[in-house]
C-alpha cells in the first residue's frame, strides 16, 4: 500500500482540486471522536477512486493502481451509500448552490416528460397503448 503523500501526487480529469475536497471533506472524513486505528488511506483518494469509477464507467478491477486497492474503495463506497452519504452531500450543495444564486433552497415546482418511441413491427406484440398519444407506444 502506498504512503498517503504517494496517493495523491497522480491527477486524473476526475480527481478532486483542493477547493472541491473541503466542500465535501466532511462528509467522508471520519468524525474527531471515532474510535479505531488510523487510517492507512485517505479518505480524499477513496472519493477520487469512485469519481474516477464514476466518469470513466469501468469496473471497479479495473481502477487505476494509482489509487487504493478496488477492495477497499468498493467497501468504503457500498458503505456510503448504505448510510446515504452521498444523498446528504448533494442536498446540501444543491440546497447551498441555489441559494448562492439567489432562488430558493428547495425548488417549488418540477416538470416531467416523456415521450413514446415507434418500434418495428417484430417487437409488436410487446407494446402497449399509449394514452397520451392516443396509439400504441413501446
Amino acid at each position: 500500500m502506498q504512503p498517503i503523500e504517494q496517493q495523491l501526487s497522480q491527477h486524473y480529469p476526475s480527481d478532486l482540486t483542493d477547493a472541491q475536497w473541503e466542500l465535501l471533506a466532511p462528509w467522508f472524513e471520519p468524525k474527531s471522536r471515532q474510535r479505531g486505528r488510523k487510517a492507512k488511506v485517505s479518505r480524499r483518494g477513496i472519493v477520487n477512486a469512485i469519481f474516477y469509477l464514476l466518469r470513466e464507467g469501468c469496473r471497479w478491477r479495473s481502477l487505476p493502481h494509482d489509487y487504493p486497492d478496488w477492495r477497499l474503495v468498493y467497501s468504503y463506497f457500498s458503505c456510503w451509500h448504505y448510510r446515504g452519504v452521498f444523498a446528504q452531500a448533494y442536498e446540501a450543495l444543491h440546497r447551498t448552490e441555489r441559494e448562492r444564486h439567489g432562488r430558493e433552497p428547495h425548488p417549488s415546482a418540477g416538470i416531467l416528460d416523456s415521450q413514446s418511441v415507434k418500434t418495428s413491427a417484430v417487437a409488436r406484440g410487446t407494446c402497449g397503448y399509449d394514452a397520451g398519444k392516443k396509439g400504441e407506444g413501446a
